[in-house]
């Protein structure tokens, strides 16, 4: 069986993928994700985090991926390589989305799994992230092994103002 699915990284990101990136961040932030915006989240707001992104991409301080299915961009994860000069050797994972149309399909770990070997591609030996505590994307960490640190409690706002802690990951890549 194969997947309906493909990954690719983009060096580039054009005004309709921004469209679609916009998209897949509504629609999770509407399904309750915790992922630094507020419900609801305007299409406006969206398109313009992702013109940031873009331009972060563009200027090679962040990587970014994307699933896409036969509906357009699925999922996405992103490495953030802007960091301070004493810090060369590591990456931030940021912002895992993937679309509820395209949820238990294997995709979020096949992003995460891609993340990790661009990170090593790159020179990156560690890798540093946050989940919402008791989320889905923690225990999905928790399965592809990345070492729980700990939690931070009262760390930011659900979507619709309920706050929630955040739990801290980092995998080393350097063995």
């Amino acid at each position: 069986m194969t997947a309906s699915w493909s990954l690719r990284r983009l060096l580039s990101v054009d005004e309709s993928q921004i469209a679609e990136l916009a998209d897949l961040l509504i629609d999770c932030v509407e399904g309750g994700a915790s992922v630094s915006f507020m419900h609801p989240l305007t299409v406006e707001r969206a398109n313009r985090f992702w013109q940031r992104v873009a331009r972060a991409v563009a200027q090679r301080e962040r990587v970014l991926l994307i699933a896409e299915d036969a509906v357009g961009i699925c999922g996405t994860v992103q490495l953030v390589f802007d960091l301070p000069e004493n810090q060369p050797h590591r990456a931030d994972l940021a912002k895992m989305l993937v679309h509820r149309r395209a949820r238990q399909k294997g995709i979020g770990a096949a992003l995460m799994g891609a993340a990790e070997a661009v990170a090593r591609e790159c020179g990156k030996t560690l890798l540093v992230l946050d989940a919402v505590t008791g989320g889905d994307a923690e225990r999905l960490y928790e399965r592809l092994g990345w070492v729980r640190v700990g939690e931070i409690p009262g760390y930011a706002l659900m979507p619709r103002g309920e706050i929630c802690s955040t739990t801290v990951f980092y995998r080393d890549l350097s063995s």
